[in-house]
């Protein structure tokens, strides 16, 4: 059986028809279609593209106009403009959006049908998941890299250069990853897209609690106890570091190495959510 099962062709026994795949060769390719596919997505839908890059960019452009003076406030990074603070928090926001529109495109899959359609052909079961995690990764470069050459004309300086933009682009898909593992296994686990579009006020709680607006150093209370434990922090510093500071290895590792570390938590839960889908089958 050919490929063209992927797009909605039903092997003899019925649409639940238990399908094998052999041959690493073909798992790849098949991983590459369903890749592909959640790649395109983003380019034939721009619904899905443009809420994601305007909401950052409208916070940016607000955050520069109204805390521009916070720059002065004693503990505040030296920075040659506010946009230079907030080019990491705006980067990490625009990707987790990002990230859970993508897994309501699976849920919406699996609204639809076309999940049963693929359980039903010769595919791979992980490269269902593979193929959406791949176009998170995608998206989420491509709007690292998006919202730093946007915001370059306005002032935004990056310290580390030519390599910092490539990291920074970098951090962005695998933070696309690892926040895609998370929506994944709860489209996975609800089958709702309308579910994983609610994950997001959550996410953004997350990110509101972090040093992504402002810096650690100038909170107090509750407020910077849940920063200081609050990953996300520790992203958006590396993120920002390269920003103003430059090309250092501590900034390197957090900006990679970070993202990483969520990401084995979040695709572990997702592909135990896609083994409890298949096994109520």
């Amino acid at each position: 059986m050919s490929l063209a099962t992927l797009s909605g062709g039903t092997p003899p026994g019925g649409p639940f028809a238990q399908a094998t795949v052999t041959g690493g060769a073909a798992r790849a390719r098949q991983t590459w279609a369903m890749s592909r596919r959640s790649i395109l997505a983003f380019v034939r839908q721009p619904a899905l593209v443009v809420p994601s890059m305007v909401f950052p960019l409208f916070f940016a452009a607000l955050g520069a106009a109204s805390f521009g003076k916070a720059t002065r406030l004693p503990g505040f990074p030296k920075v040659d403009s506010f946009l230079d603070f907030q080019l990491a928090g705006s980067i990490t926001q625009a990707v987790l959006f990002g990230a859970v529109t993508g897994g309501a495109a699976l849920a919406t899959d699996i609204e639809e049908g076309f999940f049963d359609r693929l359980l039903a052909s010769p595919s791979t079961r992980t490269g269902i998941l593979v193929g959406r995690l791949a176009g998170a990764a995608a998206f989420g470069a491509f709007q690292s890299l998006v919202l730093t050459l946007v915001l370059l004309p306005f002032g935004v300086h990056i310290a580390a250069g030519p390599i910092g933009v490539i990291v920074l682009t970098l951090s962005g898909a695998l933070i696309g990853v690892s926040i895609g593992g998370f929506a994944a296994a709860m489209a996975l686990k609800t089958g709702s897209a309308e579910a994983v579009q609610g994950s997001f006020p959550l996410l953004f709680i997350a990110l509101f609690f972090s040093s992504a607006f402002f810096p650690r150093e100038t909170m107090q209370g509750a407020y910077r106890a849940v920063a200081n434990v609050n990953p996300i922090s520790y992203l958006v510093e590396g993120l920002r570091g390269l920003v103003i500071d430059g090309l250092e290895v501590g900034h390197v590792a957090a900006a990679v190495l970070i993202p990483i570390g969520i990401g084995v938590v979040s695709i572990a839960l997702s592909l135990l959510a896609l083994r409890g889908r298949l096994a109520a089958r």
